[in-house]
């Protein structure tokens, strides 16, 4: 895996996960009943976004690794998923 590629990897896995994390015991002023004047009842009273940073950082590096193990030492490969048997052949490094 090539640095960009595991950069990138990083970088979805820290969206999705933090996609993820920010409902976790959210608290919204409607929940709280303290609705301010003009906002949504659904608005954020207390989000907690510091906290919420800082579990998705340790839940995605804790991801990445688990796949960086994954992809380096081909547990799972491209051809695993070939069903329909389109990859062409492996070379085997030998010429003749």
């Amino acid at each position: 895996m090539s640095i960009t590629s595991a950069i990138v990897l990083y970088a979805v896995l820290w969206f999705l996960t933090f996609l993820v994390v920010i409902p976790i015991r959210l608290k919204t002023q409607g929940d709280l009943g303290k609705v301010v004047p003009g906002t949504q009842p659904g608005a954020p009273e207390h989000h907690n976004l510091a906290i919420k940073a800082k579990i998705t950082f340790a839940v995605a590096a804790a991801l990445w690794l688990l796949l960086w193990w994954i992809i380096t030492y081909e547990i799972i490969t491209v051809r695993d998923f070939d069903w329909m048997n389109r990859l062409p052949p492996v070379a085997d490094g030998t010429d003749g």
